[in-house]
């Protein structure tokens, strides 16, 4: 099976875009929803372009941080920042928000792995050594991770 690069999920939420992208963009709350994601050490509130942040993850035994740029904060429309472990490149996360037919928005989770070029080998190794998961098998580790997120947001903004 060919590596994937980039893994997208989407779950329809019974909210409007400005308020799902509300809860998203405040990244504090990150660990209420995601299964790896553990805590995050950011200043209160959305956060915009260009602000840093850093996040606790956890899988099994296994600790790791990973430090966070918003790279992309347009309320009600897309929230995304790219991820870099020890000075070496990541992941992009992301969240698109569009309007459902039904008056919700269309939440979509997407992630882009940014191991490529000279830094890939040092970073595929730096993963498999902190969340115990192989390159190869990121994608797929990331889909069902994304499907949990969502659907735990999507209970988190319904209620």
């Amino acid at each position: 099976m060919e590596r994937e690069w980039v893994v997208e999920e989407s779950v329809v939420v019974g909210v409007a875009p400005d308020a799902a992208y509300g809860v998203v963009a405040e990244v504090r709350r990150t660990g209420e929803w995601s299964p790896e994601c553990r805590a995050v050490w950011a200043r209160r509130g959305a956060l915009v372009a260009g602000e840093r942040f850093v996040g606790w993850n956890r899988k099994g035994l296994l600790l790791w941080f990973t430090t966070c740029r918003v790279t992309v904060a347009e309320p009600g429309r897309e929230f995304a920042f790219r991820v870099d472990a020890l000075g070496l490149p990541i992941a992009l996360w992301g969240y698109r928000f569009e309007p459902a037919a039904d008056g919700g928005t269309v939440l979509t989770e997407y992630w882009q792995d940014l191991r490529t070029g000279r830094s890939r080998r040092p970073a595929e190794l730096l993963g498999l050594v902190f969340s115990g998961t192989r390159a190869e098998d990121r994608a797929g580790v990331n889909r069902a991770g994304m499907r949990t997120t969502l659907e735990r947001m999507k209970a988190a903004l319904e209620r």
